[in-house]
């Protein structure tokens, strides 16, 4: 596996692996011996970036990364989250987020238990919480990383001038929000401004929450828990509209003698070599997939094909429901 650096400092495989779906969001938690048992398959291939977060469950995720890691905890580096407004006691979500100084540092120790380890990696804020200067957060943090119980901070789903101002009171090494050819935001100013500052970026849904891998079309019944029920961008007409999309991704792959999601994972490692993707799966099958995507070569006569057509496409829909876009800085 090769590896990369986030922030310089942060040295880690150039695929991670997202376990969110584990155990949240696109139905009903899998079995947790099975998702033990890829997670220890991915480390076997090479995988080094685990990442999870309180809010996954809440909790659950957590306690089975964990579980999973716990073996081979000197071999991996851990990502988590905190900033939601959740009771640590009983798992309760009481709705939008808290990232009071106070909150962060409990949140942290209940993270370092669930996770049945004596530090976090990498300790990103999960959402911007508006109540909260950005500056106090990563006063917060710092603590933290000052009493060992945290390596390194992280930003999720955060804008620009946020970034900056945490940056200058405790150093951002990665950024992580939503990159991949279905939604291409961050290219106009957050990719540069990170290019900029010396930190890294942490794509997710870098196979567009399932999209781009082809195996998804208008007709497709996704589980009443599953939360692309309630995305725009994945409504039958949206989906129909968007298939324009995959069929681009496609032919790229039928060139490549390669899958349609090993092309889009690949042309995000493309992009910047501190791109550290983290796609999600269930399936040893899929993670085996994904992790070709490492090498697969795309020339740049590839890259230029697939920018031609991609401009010719225009996506429909908005990547999420309102009310979260709401809670984002993008």
């Amino acid at each position: 596996m090769q590896t990369r650096e986030l922030g310089s400092t942060l040295e880690v495989s150039a695929l991670g692996l997202g376990c969110m779906s584990m155990s949240a969001l696109y139905g009903p938690p899998a079995d947790k011996q099975e998702m033990i048992k890829l997670i220890r398959t991915a480390h076997d291939r090479g995988v080094t970036l685990f990442d999870t977060a309180e809010s996954y469950g809440p909790f659950f995720n957590e306690e089975l990364v964990g579980e999973a890691l716990q073996p081979i905890r000197d071999q991996v580096v851990i990502a988590t989250k905190f900033g939601f407004d959740i009771d640590l006691a009983t798992g309760e979500r009481r709705g939008g987020t808290n990232s009071r100084p106070d909150h962060i540092k409990a949140v942290a120790d209940a993270c370092l238990k669930r996770l049945r380890t004596d530090h976090i990696d990498l300790f990103y804020q999960h959402r911007v919480d508006a109540a909260v200067p950005i500056e106090d957060v990563a006063g917060a943090v710092k603590d933290l990383i000052a009493a060992g119980k945290v390596k390194h901070f992280g930003l999720s789903e955060a804008g620009v001038q946020t970034i900056r101002r945490a940056h200058a009171v405790q150093p951002v090494t990665a950024v992580q929000s939503e990159y991949s050819l279905f939604w291409r935001g961050p290219e106009a100013e957050l990719l540069p401004a990170l290019e900029e500052l010396g930190i890294g970026f942490v794509p997710f849904s870098p196979l567009g929450a399932g999209f781009l891998t082809g195996k998804i079309d208008q007709n497709t019944q996704f589980d009443p828990t599953d939360f692309r029920n309630n995305v725009p961008r994945f409504s039958p007409e949206a989906r129909k509209a968007n298939q324009a999309l995959v069929e681009v991704v496609k032919a790229a792959a039928t060139r490549k003698n390669a899958t349609p999601a090993q092309v889009a994972l690949a042309w995000l490692l493309a992009q910047k070599p501190w791109i550290v993707p983290i796609p999600g799966t269930t399936k040893v099958h899929r993670l085996e997939e994904n992790l070709g995507a490492v090498m697969l070569d795309l020339s740049a006569d590839d890259l230029a094909e697939i920018a031609a057509e991609v401009s010719k496409v225009q996506v429909q829909g908005e990547r999420l429901p309102e009310a979260v876009l709401k809670m984002t800085g993008l």
